[in-house]
């Protein structure tokens, strides 16, 4: 049996069978680097991500992307909420529009755009954490809202918390 298999069966009997919310990417590993086509040197589309655990209790999802290395401070690549809690995964290349396909909106970047905004650091290696949360409730909030306006909204409602983070250094 192996190393992981072993941790999931733990997981599972200590957490009397609840997974706990997990979120990754078939492009990068946790800690990995991010590959050139996700960011401003490449095609600049989104990553494909998955996820797993969400509570039966969640009403729906929220996603923030952000480089917590930028010379300016945390600087956000990526708003989303409203994603259906039956929804597991987002494909390569979300469209930055209002709506995303099978529910969910997407709100403003730093870049001052919806939608994803790759990395794309001045100098150096960065980290671009992606924080998956599940929500108890909706939330009310209109397409191209900022992560300010997410934060608040969610203040009090979140039931679990999961976070992949990749690296991405410019050549």
């Amino acid at each position: 049996m192996s190393r992981y298999l072993r941790f999931a069966i733990g997981l599972f009997l200590a957490t009397g069978g609840a997974m706990a919310l997990e979120v990754r990417s078939a492009a990068f590993a946790e800690g990995g680097s991010i590959p050139p086509q996700y960011t401003c040197d490449g095609k600049n589309v989104s990553p494909p991500l998955s996820w797993s655990g969400v509570p039966a209790a969640a009403k729906s999802l929220a996603l923030v992307c952000d480089d917590p290395d930028a010379p300016a401070g945390v600087w956000v690549h990526w708003v989303l909420y409203e994603l259906p809690p039956s929804v597991s995964a987002l494909p390569e290349g979300v469209p930055a529009r209002d709506d995303v396909s099978g529910g969910g909106r997407q709100g403003k970047n730093d870049f001052r755009k919806i939608g994803w905004g790759g990395p794309c650091p001045p100098s150096g290696t960065h980290r671009y954490v992606f924080t998956l949360s599940a929500l108890d409730s909706k939330l009310d909030l209109p397409a191209g809202a900022t992560k300010q306006d997410l934060l608040a909204a969610m203040r009090g409602h979140v039931l679990a918390e999961a976070k992949l983070t990749g690296k991405y250094s410019r050549r």
